[in-house]
């Protein structure tokens, strides 16, 4: 299963792109891990997953019709 994931700000910085697909990625924990593994400096930053654009806070399962974007902080005015 192949779970395309969209980045913003410093986040797609890091990961060089904004856009990228991972497979075998069934829960947000295990995104997570491949995304660490793949990209270390992101480890320890603050950001936010959104999936089917709500802000999710604990591991939630993934499916290829998934909508996964990471956010990065943000100020509004």
């Amino acid at each position: 299963m192949k779970i395309k994931v969209i980045a913003f700000g410093y986040i797609a910085d890091i990961l060089g792109k904004d856009e990228l697909e991972l497979e075998d990625v069934s829960n947000t924990d295990l995104l997570k891990s491949k995304l660490y593994a793949k990209y270390p400096d992101l480890k320890g930053r603050e950001y936010k997953i959104a999936v089917n654009q709500q802000i999710v806070s604990e591991d939630i399962p993934l499916n290829e019709d998934s909508e996964v974007v990471l956010l990065p902080p943000f100020a509004g005015g």
